[in-house]
């Protein structure tokens, strides 16, 4: 049990859990209720997380000769290393899909129906005959629906309200920034992806046209998101899109780069810059909710921002940190 225990926690895979729970905690702060917790704050990022589990568990099964390639020594994927067995892996994946589906009846039929979407979507996204994740468009729209769409309206129902017309907007440009984000993943698996025929945007229409989608996505998503945003001044907005302008400088980067792991670098840093600027909405948002002076907002913004800007120095000058931090 102990073994399973451990394989639970690698499958989780720490980042996107962070990012799940932020796109969580965005679809709470939007709506002004983190003063006004309840149970289902704590319970229903369980529940994510444990269906990101079932997601990994049974895409590392469908996709383990791939991942022999991709990811030969990566200790995230214990079925390519040794660590664990298919058999381990099954069973990890129907105790996660349990976990899910007891919290789902613990809490309401809202938030069970949504988790039973999540769990939908990644068996439409790793098992035949759907295999979205073979398919150019459907796998990163599929992505983005199960790492945004889903933990943002869980955000939504847990603090007790509905989403409303002008904030549709807000959540397409999350989308569209986030998507304009994943295709850049397939950067990093390409010859696995190329050697078993996994059809990718990247491999598909050649890297050109994902960079050009890739900057026209976070472009209109900023845009909308910034567009709804609350806060109105324009200080903090142009704050703000300081990140935005550092992810168009990399997209660009990464455009004109041939040599693969400089690739990865400025995904990386992009990646990086796009936590940094969710971080500051968030942010900006429950000192809304707190009623904080406009000083208070920019300190906090020019504070965050310095820590980033910070960081990005720091990598540009060691571009083998941020290939790591990638990969893993």
């Amino acid at each position: 049990m102990l073994k399973l225990f451990k394989i639970f926690f690698l499958m989780l895979r720490y980042r996107v859990a962070i990012t799940l729970l932020m796109f969580f905690l965005l679809g709470i702060t939007f709506h002004q209720k983190i003063l006004n917790p309840n149970i289902n704050y704590f319970l229903i990022p369980i529940a994510l997380f444990s269906s990101y589990v079932a997601a990994t568990t049974i895409n590392d099964i469908v996709d383990k000769e791939i991942d022999k390639i991709n990811h030969p020594t990566n200790k995230e994927r214990p079925l390519v290393t040794g660590e664990a067995t298919e058999k381990e892996m099954y069973l990890v994946h129907m105790i996660a899909v349990a976990i899910v589906l007891l919290i789902g009846l613990l809490t309401n039929l809202k938030i069970l129906t949504v988790l039973v979407f999540s769990l939908i979507i990644n068996y439409l996204y790793s098992l035949p005959p759907f295999k979205f994740s073979y398919k150019p468009y459907l796998a990163p729209i599929t992505l983005s629906l199960a790492y945004v769409l889903i933990p943002y309206s869980l955000g939504v129902i847990a603090s007790n309200s509905t989403i409303f017309s002008q904030e549709i907007i807000f959540i397409i440009g999350i989308l569209l920034m986030f998507f304009g984000r994943i295709i850049l993943k397939d950067f990093r698996d390409r010859k696995g992806d190329a050697l078993y025929g996994k059809k990718t945007l990247l491999l598909v229409y050649g890297k050109k046209f994902v960079c050009a989608l890739s900057f026209i996505s976070i472009f209109l998503g900023s845009a909308m998101v910034l567009l709804i945003f609350p806060l109105k001044n324009l200080l903090i907005l142009s704050l703000l899109f300081i990140y935005i302008s550092i992810i168009f400088f990399l997209v660009y980067k990464l455009y004109k780069e041939d040599d693969n792991r400089k690739e990865l670098f400025f995904i990386s840093l992009g990646a990086k810059m796009g936590n940094g600027f969710l971080l500051s909405i968030i942010g900006e948002l429950i000192l809304l909710e707190y009623q904080a002076p406009i000083e208070i907002h920019i300190i906090f913004l020019l504070s965050l921002l310095f820590m980033f800007l910070s960081n990005f120095i720091i990598l540009i000058k060691n571009p083998d940190y941020a290939i790591i931090g990638y990969k893993g």
